[in-house]
């Protein structure tokens, strides 16, 4: 089985910050956000992977390379127009070839293994996992109906979803999906959706099942979910890195990039980003901070980086 993992987002919730570095390289408990995705995909065996990436494809290359450092083979494709998720796995055809494969979201944190799902899909002989999560308000998601695990209907964010199982951004796909998505066409958004790839699928009544995922999950695209994921993978403590110099009191979920110089009253449940020279004169909170930083007051609930992209340090 070979991977794919979808990293050509350009973050725009998270900006400035990733104008400076992009989304999938953003450090996350001083780990950058696409190795997680990368370390579940090697625990079930998959370590040839295609990474999509976007205009961002230089700065990827330099960062993450052929993969030799994480214990793969990575090869970076470029989506030439962001037109959805269905149009970015098209870049990986060649890759893939008529292999089956597994397909991630590289900006997702999952705190659970992928092994019982990636089992499930192997025995099934299935065309299509979805990978989906109850959730109270599937609007956001592309919303599966099923029977049992056989997925009857999928539909990409329904204004009156008929079901609370939301996809979770993991799919694993047999060959049969590229027979669909030469005829696939563009949604109400003018986005090549994966959702009406996989309900072509079932239409022409190949075996598409679902596998309930139950554990932590985040996105991490916005500043709040970036915040909860980091304090995740922390357990809710701190993490200095050794080369770090900090002056200030320390609460909970804080995380301290390598190279930073950082002077504040306090820091609680905020990420200084590698590199970062920080002095505030009040507190740091529900925050992440780039580049070089002086506040004569309090930075809350704020994302800062005010420096070019040729100054960034460490990602």
């Amino acid at each position: 089985m070979k991977g794919v993992i979808l990293a050509a987002g350009k973050g725009t919730r998270l900006y400035p910050a990733t104008r400076h570095i992009p989304k999938s390289l953003l450090p996350l408990a001083n780990r950058m956000t696409i190795e997680y995705g990368i370390d579940k995909l090697r625990e079930i065996g998959v370590t040839d992977i295609c990474v999509i990436v976007g205009e961002n494809v230089d700065t990827m290359w330099e960062i993450i390379g052929d993969g030799r450092r994480f214990g793969v083979n990575l090869m970076l494709h470029r989506q030439t127009e962001p037109l959805g998720l269905a149009h970015a796995v098209s870049f990986a055809d060649d890759f893939i070839g008529r292999s089956p494969f597994v397909m991630l979201l590289g900006d997702l944190i999952f705190g659970n293994s992928f092994v019982p799902f990636a089992n499930r899909f192997r025995e099934s002989g299935a065309a299509n996992m979805c990978v989906v999560k109850w959730v109270d308000d599937p609007k956001r998601f592309g919303v599966a109906n099923l029977d049992g695990e056989r997925i009857v209907k999928l539909v990409e964010k329904p204004q009156q979803p008929e079901s609370n199982f939301a996809t979770t951004g993991l799919y694993f796909f047999g060959p049969e999906l590229w027979d669909v998505l030469p005829h696939l066409e563009p949604s109400h958004r003018n986005e090549y959706e994966i959702s009406d790839a996989i309900q072509m699928l079932v239409a022409e009544g190949k075996q598409c099942i679902a596998g309930k995922y139950e554990g932590e999950w985040f996105d991490t695209g916005t500043l709040e979910s970036f915040l909860a994921t980091n304090s995740f993978l922390v357990n809710g403590g701190r993490l200095i890195d050794m080369s770090a110099k900090v002056d200030a009191d320390l609460g909970d979920s804080v995380v301290v990039g390598a190279g930073c110089h950082v002077r504040a009253g306090s820091i609680h449940n905020s990420v200084i980003l590698p590199g970062a020279r920080v002095n505030v004169r009040g507190r740091i909170e529900d925050a992440v901070i780039g580049g070089v930083c002086n506040e004569d007051g309090d930075v809350v609930r704020q994302i800062i980086y005010p420096v070019e992209i040729g100054e960034l340090a460490g990602a």
